[in-house]
Parts: structure tokens; C-alpha cells; sequence
């Protein structure tokens, strides 16, 4: 018991704590004095705090060799139960992904987490693993999408995109920094070619989206020459005569004579293209096949958006991802969650209407306000001054288990440990960052905040059987 972080389990009570009674305020009807009944919302969280309590008290007590010698044997059995979930689970909310046994509920999306992130670290602690060899990337691949894969049979599409997060670990573990700019690039152009793709320049048939996406792919193009070869020269020669030729395409088709520029801008990448072929073939260096894929790929990505937006992408999906960008007022459809929230967060000003006094949450006005959209209770009742001490203690947490994850000896403990640090970074920032109307309605809850069993159960788990890895180290040090 000496050997616990218990700064993280302090950390984790104040957290919980914190929670219940935000689920208190939210759950709370005029006249309602018994917040300690299992019929009412705040009784029955309570209840699951309790029981994460003791199960949090029995990880710490298995000896820390167990989570290493079964890691494998548990993603397994965590596998085995998202499959029969998919067959027998009845629809909830037009999901498939609740278990109903007896008088309790459960989902193993949530549990699944814990068992993923046991064996990527098993995986990625073997001898010899590299992130640059193809079968220890694959490898890691299929356990990431393994699970991603049957939750989004189970239609719960916001827990699959967690999985996600683990490219956060990954990055530390040795992951190419190409693929987190894949991502990050992947996320931009996706964005903006969607924000601006009814907007033209001028009278010209180009449209602001696409411009300015083959914009970045050429400027990201030209970087990675000089970062990967230093050749800041041709970076540098690149951008000017792309900038010249751009500038000149478009005031000619500004004055002139309409024409679509980003053809003018495909011929530019199609040069690039031709020029890092060349050189690998001339010098046979790996990372000039690198440059050469990134904007073939960006380009084919930039193509397909309007195909995925509308062919892939559900009705409902397509209305929330409209209505965060700015193209479409739905307050009383898609958008009318979002909206409600901004509403009871901004009237909480900055010390908030107090406990119980949220007029917002007490009217019901905010749907989901005990579950995905807890935080606006936080910032109603308690202010901004609230909101602040709520946010600061995820900062510190996550701050804590980063510290935590770097002082391990043992490459399994450190993994593991990012992969928490991962998976919480994903859904405090979405979860918020949804809350606000800065990204997209995706359900998923905010840790140990929101009402309900399994989530909270599963971000015990997670946080304990790192607290149990951690304590194992400092056991060995004495």
C-alpha cells in the first residue's frame, strides 16, 4: 500500500466526487430530498462509485504479473463478448451495444478499452519491436481495429473513434511522425474542403476549399523536403514558384478569363511528384517514396471527401458535421443539444447559480444532461470558476500518469500508461470540446463524470491496473 500513487487516487476521488455531485444537479427535480435512493439517478451512481471502489481495492491487490501474463487471454474474452453483443444485445437508441443482465445494464465497448490497451502494451514490450518494421505495424493495426471494427457493427460510432487515441502512445513508442501529420493534414482537409466547398473565388468556377487544401499540400510537400533531407533550397525554390504561378493563374482567371486554378495547382503537385520519383530512383532513399505518396494520397483524399460526406457518412452524421461548420442552423434538430448547453454553460456567468440552481438542467431543456452533456451542469452551477477547478484536476491527472508513465523501468508498464493518458486526453477534449459546439456530436461520456455504470467501471479499471503496474516498479526499487 506504501507503493500507491496516492496523489492519482486523491486526483481520482476529487474526479468522482466532483462527478456525483454534478449528477446530483443534473438529475434533481423541484422538491426532491433523498439523493441516496437507488430509485433516483444520484442513488444509483453512487452506487456504481461504491462498487468501482472495491473493484479499484481488488486490482491493487493482484499481484502486478497478471495483467502482463493474461493481457493477451483477456483482449481475447473482450473480443468474444463484442461479438456476441452484436448478436444478442437489443437496440438502444439505434445501437446494439447494451447487455442487460437482470436489473443491470452493461456495455463492453467501455470494458474493451482496458483490454486493448493490456495488449498493445504486451505486444509492443516484445524484444526486437519496432514501428518501423511492417509486421509489428500491422500487428499493432490489427489489434487497434479489431475492436474499432465490431463497436462500429455495434453502431456506437463515438466509442470506436476512440481508438484513435492510442496514435498518441504510438508516437511515443516510435511511430513516424508522417502518419501523425497524415492524421492531423487528414483532419484539415477534410474540414475545410467541406467549409468552403460552396464558396467560389471570384466569378471563376474554383472552389475555396479545394484551393486552398492543394494550397497546403504543396506547402506540407515542400517542408518534408527540408526536414527529411535538409534540402532547404529546393524547399524553398518549390514555394516560390508555386506561389508565383499560383498568383499568376489566379489573376488571370480573375481579369482574364475564368478557369478552374486547381488545375494549374495539380500540374504544381504532379511536378513535385515527378521530381521525388526521380530522386528515389536515382538515389533509392526510402523517404523520397515517402514525398512522393503524401501528396498523390492528399490529393485522392481531397477528391473522395464529398463522396465519403455523402455516400458513407450517415443523415444524422452529415446534420451535426453541417452544423458545427458553420453550414447549417438546426437549433431545434441536430444542433438543438449543442445549443442548449452554450445556453445553460454561458448562464452560469462566473461563479455560477450555485448548487441545485441551475434553472437550465432543472427544467430539463438539455437532453442528455446527466450523461454526454454533464459538463453543462458543471458550468451552469458552478461558473466558470467551476468549470476552471473541473478542468485543472483532468490537467493534473493526466500530467500525473504522464509523469507515472515516463519513471517505468519496464516498457509494458510505460505503454500501458500512455494508453490511458491517451484514451482520457480523447474524451475529455471531445467530450468538452462537444459540450462547447467546438467538435462534433459524438456521444461520448465525460470520465467519471457522467451517469452510468460502465463508464465509470471502465476508467476504473484502466486507471487502477496502471496504479498496480506503477506500485510494482517502486516495489522493485526497494
Amino acid at each position: 500500500m506504501r507503493s500507491i500513487d496516492w496523489i492519482t487516487v486523491l486526483l481520482y476521488l476529487l474526479l468522482v466526487a466532483c462527478g456525483w455531485l454534478s449528477i446530483c444537479g443534473a438529475s434533481y427535480d423541484y422538491g426532491q430530498t433523498d439523493f441516496f435512493s437507488f430509485s433516483s439517478r444520484s442513488g444509483k451512481q453512487l452506487m456504481w462509485i461504491c462498487c468501482s471502489g472495491l473493484l479499484g481495492f481488488v486490482l491493487l491487490m493482484l499481484d502486478s504479473k497478471f495483467y502482463k501474463t493474461f493481457a493477451y487471454l483477456i483482449y481475447m474474452a473482450m473480443i468474444l463478448l463484442l461479438m456476441v453483443t452484436i448478436v444478442i444485445a437489443t437496440d438502444v437508441k439505434g445501437s446494439r451495444s447494451w447487455l442487460h443482465l437482470g436489473p443491470v445494464s452493461l456495455q463492453p465497448a467501455e470494458f474493451a478499452k482496458f483490454a486493448t490497451a493490456l495488449a498493445l502494451a504486451k505486444f509492443i514490450s516484445r524484444y526486437n519491436f519496432s514501428m518501423k518494421k511492417l509486421k509489428d505495424v500491422l500487428g499493432v493495426s490489427f489489434l487497434i481495429f479489431l475492436p474499432l471494427g465490431l463497436i462500429i457493427l455495434q453502431r456506437e460510432t463515438g466509442s470506436a473513434l476512440v481508438y484513435f487515441a492510442f496514435i498518441v502512445m504510438l508516437y511515443r513508442e516510435g511511430m513516424p511522425g508522417i502518419i501523425l501529420l497524415s492524421g492531423v493534414c487528414a483532419v484539415l482537409y477534410f474540414v475545410l474542403s467541406l467549409r468552403f466547398s460552396e464558396v467560389f473565388i471570384g466569378e471563376t468556377p474554383t472552389v475555396m476549399g479545394q484551393y486552398i487544401v492543394m494550397l497546403l499540400i504543396q506547402f506540407f510537400t515542400s517542408i518534408m523536403y527540408g526536414n527529411y533531407f535538409k534540402q532547404w533550397r529546393v524547399a524553398r525554390m518549390q514555394l516560390i514558384i508555386s506561389a508565383l504561378c499560383i498568383a499568376l493563374a489566379t489573376w488571370i482567371s480573375l481579369v482574364y478569363f475564368p478557369f478552374n486554378i486547381v488545375w494549374v495547382q495539380l500540374a504544381l503537385v504532379a511536378l513535385f511528384v515527378v521530381y521525388a520519383l526521380y530522386q528515389f530512383l536515382l538515389k533509392r532513399y526510402s523517404r523520397y517514396l515517402i514525398i512522393t505518396l503524401f501528396p498523390l494520397l492528399s490529393v485522392g483524399f481531397l477528391f473522395s471527401t464529398n463522396y465519403v460526406f455523402n455516400n458513407i457518412l450517415e443523415a444524422h452524421q452529415q446534420v451535426r458535421i453541417k452544423v458545427l461548420l458553420g453550414l447549417k442552423q438546426d437549433l431545434s434538430g441536430a444542433g438543438y443539444n449543442v445549443n442548449q448547453s452554450k445556453i445553460a454553460i454561458g448562464s452560469g456567468g462566473f461563479i455560477g447559480k450555485g448548487f441545485l440552481n441551475g434553472t437550465q438542467t432543472k427544467l430539463k431543456y438539455v437532453p442528455e444532461q446527466d450523461t454526454d452533456f454533464i459538463f453543462c451542469t458543471v458550468g451552469e452551477e458552478q461558473g466558470f470558476l467551476g468549470s476552471s477547478f473541473v478542468l485543472l484536476l483532468f490537467l493534473t491527472l493526466i500530467l500525473r500518469l504522464i509523469y507515472l508513465s515516463e519513471r517505468q523501468h519496464d516498457t509494458f508498464c510505460r505503454v500501458y500508461g500512455y494508453a490511458l493518458v491517451s484514451i482520457l486526453l480523447f474524451h475529455v477534449f471531445i467530450n468538452i470540446g462537444m459540450v462547447l459546439g467546438l467538435t462534433p456530436v459524438i456521444g461520448i461520456p465525460l470520465p467519471f463524470f457522467s451517469y452510468g455504470g460502465s463508464s465509470l467501471w471502465g476508467f476504473c479499471i484502466l486507471l487502477f491496473i496502471f496504479l498496480r503496474l506503477d506500485a510494482a516498479r517502486s516495489e522493485r526499487l526497494r
